[in-house]
């Protein structure tokens, strides 16, 4: 399963359970709201847990990046210089997007 599915699923599992406590409030059904307030921070945790991986992904990606137009540097490669400082701004934005 991708991150972002496994970020929907828990951002939509949250939502789930933010919906559920507040019913659970509402009615005044004490075990209705803890299970919805349960719900809402697994969700959250899956969601974060997503977010993490991508920014380590993200953060692998801009080393390779950095590497990579190291070495074309290093050989005179114009072309792998600059593939290498693509691969680095593309791994920071993916970063970026995941805080």
């Amino acid at each position: 399963m991708s991150n972002a599915k496994k970020r929907a699923e828990g951002a939509g599992k949250e939502l789930l359970g933010k919906v559920k406590k507040n019913v659970g409030r509402l009615v005044g059904r004490k075990r209705m709201e803890a299970a919805g307030r349960a719900q809402e921070v697994q969700g959250r945790a899956k969601k974060e847990s997503a977010k993490s991986r991508e920014r380590s992904n993200g953060k692998l990606e801009e080393v390779e990046g950095k590497v990579q137009g190291a070495v074309g540097d290093l050989f005179d490669d114009t072309e792998m210089e600059v593939r290498g400082k693509l691969r680095k701004a593309k791994g920071k934005a993916r970063q970026e997007l995941n805080r």
